[in-house]
């Protein structure tokens, strides 16, 4: 979707297996060899002349029979593999005949060139997949394709090219870097459209693009790029709201324009418009997105819908023989750091989805289908579709493990020589986290300033996404750590009072930024992270600055043992060593950013389930179990207290819990594995309940 809107082992092994410490990635001089494309006459599978998937007399038509897509989308990329058969058996269930899933670049190509197609990635698997148990399938493979999802599905080491790329537009160089990306993706796609004989029937060209702009040349050249792979006869769609078909849609019989609206609406005058950006007789009514709820974001109230109401809108639909894609009918999990953002009327009023993309989805994030809407959808959808639907699978076993006691293994600042840091990048101004080779994650910015007496006032005028500021003196006693002052927040563009410090010498200035998520929609979507623009002390540009990048690893990232971490614990391990003396039981609620590490035991196999770990009391970090990168958690600004844990992630034994907390652990060191989720925290939440969605997207 686009959004429419108004993730017993010792402790050097713990800090090994977490923190995977990256080398310096230059700027982009030269296009990586995968990007190359060469156009031509390709060799196709021999056509299923018993297949066939097409549009005529305004209606869909499978194998010469009258179609109804009765669909839902299910993204393979917010599902772990092992439950990707549970999700679309109760997918069908439900009644659905059709997947739609959007294709996300940044998952298959997170640095240039390096390609992974493996595990959660396995898009080719996800699909025969779909294939085996019946159910057909939309695909949505961008090159955008918003989706709540990082950058809008872009590879965010686009953004440290020089010069950049115009994304989402004919600009050359970011033609060529599509051309390149298809040129991959594509291909695996031939053998599983359906007159192949594969599960996909129709492929989707960009994604609501009227809502952005009006680049026909970008759009054509996506057309022309998709037949040259995939052939003449696949169905090519666009989807745009109502209010932006004029702008997003491809004129003539060569694509077809699918159309979406808040649910509520009366979808029959809006069905009668989408035939005025198809061909006579090529525009059977379809609501491509069918809200079955809503995202959101952190200091929300978790979104909810009305079962009934949204039960009641699909028929109208369905009633006159209309078709319609549930979104979602599972929302799943923005695992690891793939989370998106939005924004309001300017670019600084950000605002970062939270991990669960639960979505009020018949389909609950963690697979859950006894609830009042998947009853009520399903019970409209058994009146209209033409097969008898298949019984309803149980919800999966939950578990709550009970307490899991953690412990400080670092602060963070222990992890590095400060005063000579490792592979720290040196600059005049602030440099960007993607110029650096940073894609996720936090980059730690160090500085120095002169002490001039009293206070100072510390002012970033462009910070994304938050930063924490730390300060310390480095005359004083060897080994003290820097001390916090103050969070600024790229939405409130506040300033900072620095307290006055007696210092000898310059002043220490540390920065830890967050990434919290690139924005995945709208007009500033070429969303660069970091500091982005001068820092100034009292009015006076602040000058010299040194970089580290601290990237944890992603989702589709795993974290190896190289000399860089190997030789940055050893340092930590000395200096841990020399400091003993100066850590008091007191630091254990210090708001230095730490790591913390916890067991948990599951003593058969037969009592692995499904679970969620509460993080009420804990500030704010991210949270990894058996080195799974399992997303943020935030309880302190809600509405999200807990994190999802499927059960293939346990294992029977001993299981590790590691999190990275920024502000402020718990005082007693404790989380909680507990048999159900939470979206009650936050004491500022804004009211964000919607019955219908919102008028963007």
């Amino acid at each position: 979707m686009a959004s429419k809107r108004s993730a017993k082992i010792t402790t050097s092994l713990i800090l090994v297996s977490v923190i995977a410490f990256c080398t310096f990635v230059p700027v982009f001089a030269s296009l990586s060899s995968s990007l190359s494309h060469h156009h031509g006459n390709r060799s196709q599978p021999k056509k299923n002349v018993n297949r066939k998937f097409e549009i005529s007399n305004d209606m869909f038509w499978k194998d010469g029979h009258p179609f109804q897509i009765i669909g839902g989308d299910l993204h393979y990329f917010r599902v772990i593999p092992e439950y990707w058969e549970d999700r679309l058996l109760k997918a069908k269930a439900l009644g659905l005949n059709t997947i739609q899933t959007y294709v996300p670049w940044n998952l298959h190509e997170p640095k240039p060139g390096k390609l992974d197609f493996e595990g959660i990635a396995n898009i080719e698997a996800f699909l025969k997949l779909c294939h085996k148990l019946g159910l057909l399938v939309m695909l949505r493979p961008g090159p955008y394709i918003c989706a709540e999802w990082d950058l809008g599905g872009f590879p965010s080491w686009l953004l440290a090219m020089d010069p950049s790329p115009k994304l989402r537009s004919s600009d050359p160089t970011f033609l060529q870097l599509v051309d390149g990306w298809w040129s991959t993706l594509l291909p695996k796609l031939v053998p599983l459209l359906y007159d192949n004989g594969g599960p996909i029937i129709m492929v989707q060209i960009e994604n609501e693009f009227g809502s952005y702009g009006n680049d026909q040349a970008y759009l054509h050249h996506l057309v022309n790029l998709a037949r040259d792979h995939l052939g003449h006869d696949v169905i090519l769609y666009t989807t745009d709201s109502k209010d932006h078909l004029k702008r997003g849609t491809i004129r003539g019989d060569a694509v077809f324009s699918a159309v979406d609206f808040s649910t509520g609406d009366d979808p029959w005058p809006i069905f009668k418009l989408q035939k005025e950006f198809n061909a006579p007789g090529k525009s059977p009514p379809l609501s491509a997105e069918f809200y079955t709820g809503w995202l959101t974001h952190w200091g929300e109230r978790i979104a909810a819908t009305d079962a009934d109401f949204t039960a009641a809108s699909l028929e109208k639909i369905l009633q006159k023989n209309g078709s319609a894609v549930l979104y979602m009918a599972h929302g799943g999990t923005n695992f690891g750091f793939y989370n998106g953002a939005n924004t309001g009327q300017d670019e600084a009023d950000y605002k970062a989805d939270i991990t669960s993309y639960d979505y009020d989805a018949p389909i609950r994030e963690s697979g859950d289908v006894n609830n009042a809407k998947f009853n009520a959808l399903r019970k409209v959808i058994a009146q209209y579709s033409s097969a008898h639907l298949p019984s309803v699978p149980s919800d999966n076993g939950k578990a709550g493990y009970g307490p899991i006691h953690l412990q400080k293994r670092a602060f963070l600042f222990d992890m590095f020589d400060l005063a000579n840091p490792s592979k720290v990048i040196e600059s005049e101004n602030p440099l960007s986290m993607e110029s650096v080779g940073q894609m996720s994650g936090f980059l730690l910015y160090m500085s120095k300033y002169t002490s001039k007496g009293g206070r100072s006032n510390l002012f970033i005028p462009k910070v994304h996404d938050r930063a924490q500021v730390f300060i310390s003196c480095p005359s004083k006693e060897s080994g003290a750590r820097p001390t916090y002052v103050g969070t600024l927040e790229r939405q409130l563009n506040n300033n900072l009072i620095l307290p006055e410090t007696k210092c000898f010498s310059n002043i220490n200035l540390y920065i830890l930024v967050e990434n919290m998520g690139h924005l995945n929609y709208g007009a500033f979507i070429f969303d660069r992270k970091g500091i982005l623009s001068s820092v100034y002390l009292d009015g006076e540009t602040l000058h010299g600055w040194k970089m580290l990048p601290i990237p944890f690893h992603n989702l589709n990232e795993f974290p190896t043992l190289n000399p860089i971490t190997q030789s940055t614990f050893s340092t930590f391990s000395r200096m841990s060593m020399h400091r003993k003396k100066l850590i008091h039981k007191s630091e254990n609620t210090s708001q230095a950013p730490a790591i913390y590490s916890g067991h948990f035991s599951i003593d058969k196999s037969e009592l692995i389930k499904d679970t969620f770990i509460s993080f009420n009391n804990w500030g704010k970090g991210i949270a990894f179990v058996n080195e799974f990168n399992l997303g943020r958690y935030w309880p302190s600004r809600g509405p999200q207290c807990n994190l999802y844990v499927p059960a293939p992630l346990l294992k029977q034994g001993d299981n590790t819990l590691v999190i990275f907390e920024l502000e402020s652990p718990s005082p007693e060191l404790v989380v909680h594995s507990v048999n159900e989720p939470d979206f009650t925290c936050g004491s500022t939440l804004k009211s964000e309940e919607r019955i219908m969605g919102p008028t963007l997207m």
